[in-house]
């Protein structure tokens, strides 16, 4: 089950060829970093690495996960391996070293620390719905997201998707669904808001654990701010954070849906996945689509 949801329209989804795909994703296999090799990236397993398949296609969705793995080398560190090194030159031939031989010590310094580097791997889960024509990614930020995006650019030597640009604007819709109480059928606010000064955009005020229904929401409102992030619960299936750019954070499934994930008794993982991928991807199809109707999602032209 995805954590956060970042969107993309997919401007030639009839296009995409699920067959084809595997086998320019295997091009780009994921391998480990080698020994002097900062960092990597490329296609992995949705499914897990007790599979080998890069892309599951299933309820019209094709699943894909990237990992990238990088090597830990703290500049701390290496600035201290780098003092030493040219402290220990300058004593040895009693001279002063330069800027660009500074910098020579420094490349040899990473060369000599990179093979014994600690590495941290991270995984990058999305599903092209080729049913309602967007991407999906479980990333948090904008880095990660890109970063998928573009391999999937390298990967395909073509993808063109768009960001969605709403016509109507999140933050008014989302002020006044706090300011009147008044929401979409489905929708209910949570507990938690930030908001944000119109003329000052350094003027927040975040809001957790309230009623924001309460006066000091209220005076907030009344003093000029917008609501650029709200809780939302959406048919007791969902809770979420929606932000001003309409990307979900904080996704949280309701405990009967997990629950009928847990039990579903299928010993094939794949048949597992497609079961449990069938149960997310048909909320947040629906979701979506009321997000669709009611911001508009034209994307970005």
């Amino acid at each position: 089950m995805f954590k956060n949801v970042r969107l993309y329209r997919l401007e030639e989804a009839s296009a995409i060829d699920a067959d084809g795909l595997e086998q320019r994703l295997s091009a780009r296999r994921f391998h480990p970093c080698g020994p002097l090799q900062v960092a990597s990236l490329g296609w992995y397993p949705p499914l897990g690495e007790q599979t080998q398949a890069l892309s599951h296609a299933g309820n019209g969705c094709i699943a894909l996960c990237a990992r990238r793995q990088e090597r830990l080398l703290p500049a701390a560190v290496v600035g201290e391996a780098l003092d030493e090194r040219v402290t220990d030159l300058e004593e040895r031939e009693a001279r002063t070293v330069g800027r660009r031989e500074r910098r020579q010590l420094r490349e040899e310094v990473l060369l000599d620390m990179l093979p014994r580097a600690f590495t941290r791997s991270l995984r990058i889960h999305a599903y092209l719905d080729l049913v309602a024509g967007w991407m999906l990614v479980d990333a948090a930020g904008e880095k990660g997201t890109e970063e998928l995006v573009g391999l999937l650019r390298e990967t395909l030597g073509s993808f063109r998707v768009r960001p969605p640009r709403p016509k109507n604007p999140p933050t008014a819709l989302m002020t006044r669904w706090v300011a009147t109480g008044e929401l979409p059928a489905g929708l209910m606010l949570g507990d938690v808001c930030e908001l944000r000064d119109a003329r000052n955009e350094r003027a927040l005020a975040r809001c957790s654990g309230q009623d924001l229904g309460a006066e000091e929401i209220a005076t907030h409102l009344r003093a000029g701010k917008e609501v650029v992030k709200l809780a939302l619960q959406w048919r007791e299936q969902l809770e979420f954070l929606l932000q001003e750019d309409l990307s979900l954070r904080r996704l949280r499934f309701a405990e009967a849906l997990l629950e009928e994930a847990r039990e579903l008794d299928i010993e094939n993982e794949a048949a597992r996945f497609d079961a449990e991928f069938a149960i997310m991807v048909l909320q947040l199809r629906e979701l979506i689509e009321q997000l669709d109707q009611l911001f508009e999602l034209a994307g970005e032209t």
